[in-house]
């Protein structure tokens, strides 16, 4: 039977011994059937979530030269701000325009994996335009950082683990991502683009967990159910909204769903949807090796199959498995660059040709032919040259 409703959990209730065994049961439900949930009484202050919510509004009232001057391509990391249309999600245009912001990191060095591009210092915005942005931002990172890692431990829970089953696939230092998004009217974009209405196309998110705050009272965030029908995720106050990562997927042999979902534009007139979706990162080092899910819970989720006779329609094909990839950071790297093709026609333009040419192949119906290395892969990447040939040999598999 496939899931109708987005259901709604109390995280609150995780923290007394009356009520934990009800809600890991909660969990475990939504994790093996839905792959999406709200969560409500998160332990973020009403006050900061309002903060976060004016600052990431108010950078949009930049003048346009203030936000291009963080703009993404500046740099090989992927953060910083995207204008509208120039991101790609299932080979079509997402319209919408963001900021992408992480905890921060020092520059790699020549010697590091390429995807270590990854791991960079933030991009702010100009402090004497706004000048508590980068405080409150930061403030929320950290949070949400604390917050989506206690959520982990419970996930383990809830599948029959220790808390700390997960704990091993996280660095030290990790990075986590937060996005502040635009999405514009329909009566805002290209006439050619209003009926399709995609603010972000279907997609699967990666690593292990996000946590959307929808940022005003638009609708449009969908989830996909097992029958292919699209289910809406209206905005509700005070919650989070969870999304299953295809990280955490591959790491519970597919006992956790990863959901694909998408954003729909808003209708003429009624003005801007903003949404603030966090990002719980995984090591770029993780080699996609697994945990021992019990056996009692693979048979629970193997009679979910079994009841729905193994179907399960899907729009995004799930990309994170097992020997596609010597690492996650690889993966990564490649979604990130088919997704921002302007920052890698400027820092990763070898893997930009070869995503470009397998999706045209793809579209053709033709099979991936291994072309000879080239000599000059490493040209202004950051990587050293094993590094690039041995990611660039799993793209040509994989990709």
């Amino acid at each position: 039977m496939s899931f109708s409703s987005i259901p709604i959990l109390d995280l609150s209730k995780a923290w007394s011994p009356l009520t934990k065994p009800s809600f890991l049961d909660s969990l475990r439900h939504a994790l093996l059937e839905v792959g999406f949930l709200y969560i409500k009484n998160t332990g973020i202050s009403d006050g900061l979530i309002e903060d976060v919510i004016k600052q990431g509004k108010a950078f949009f009232d930049l003048p346009e030269e203030k936000k291009l001057e963080v703009q993404m391509k500046n740099a090989p990391s992927f953060l910083g701000y995207n204008k509208l249309g120039n991101e790609v999600t299932a080979s079509k245009t997402d319209w919408r325009e963001q900021i992408d912001l992480s905890t921060p990191h020092a520059l790699p060095t020549s010697s590091d994996p390429l995807y270590y591009n990854l791991l960079a210092p933030n991009q702010w915005p100009d402090p004497t335009f706004l000048p508590s942005f980068r405080s409150t931002l930061e403030s929320y990172i950290r949070q949400m950082s604390t917050l989506s890692t206690t959520f982990t431990s419970l996930v383990a829970e809830a599948i029959n683990l220790p808390p700390a089953a997960f704990d091993r696939f996280f660095d030290a230092d990790q990075q986590h991502k937060v996005k502040i998004v635009k999405y514009p009217d329909v009566a805002s974009l290209p006439e050619d683009q209003r009926s399709q209405q995609q603010g972000v196309g279907p997609h699967k998110d990666s690593m292990l967990t996000s946590y959307l705050l929808q940022a005003s009272h638009h609708p449009g965030l969908q989830a996909q159910n097992l029958a292919g029908e699209w289910i809406d995720c209206p905005p509700i106050p005070g919650t989070l909204v969870v999304a299953i990562g295809q990280g955490l997927e591959a790491l519970t042999h597919g006992v956790c769903a990863s959901t694909t979902h998408r954003v729909l534009s808003p209708l003429a007139g009624e003005g801007p949807r903003f949404s603030i979706p966090f990002f719980q990162g995984v090591s770029y080092d993780a080699t996609f090796e697994s945990v021992d899910v019990p056996e009692a819970i693979l048979k629970m989720k193997g009679e979910i199959v079994r009841k729905r006779q193994g179907e399960r329609r899907d729009d995004v094909e799930f990309t994170f498995r097992k020997g596609m990839w010597a690492h996650l950071g690889e993966a990564t790297l490649v979604n990130r660059v088919r997704s921002h093709p302007d920052v890698g026609e400027r820092w990763y333009p070898e893997i930009l040709a070869r995503v470009r040419e397998t999706e045209r192949k793809k579209a053709n119906g033709e099979e991936e032919v291994t072309e000879k290395e080239p000599e000059n892969a490493v040209a202004g990447t950051g990587g050293n040259t094993d590094n690039w040939r041995s990611l660039e040999e799993r793209i040509r598999a994989a990709v």
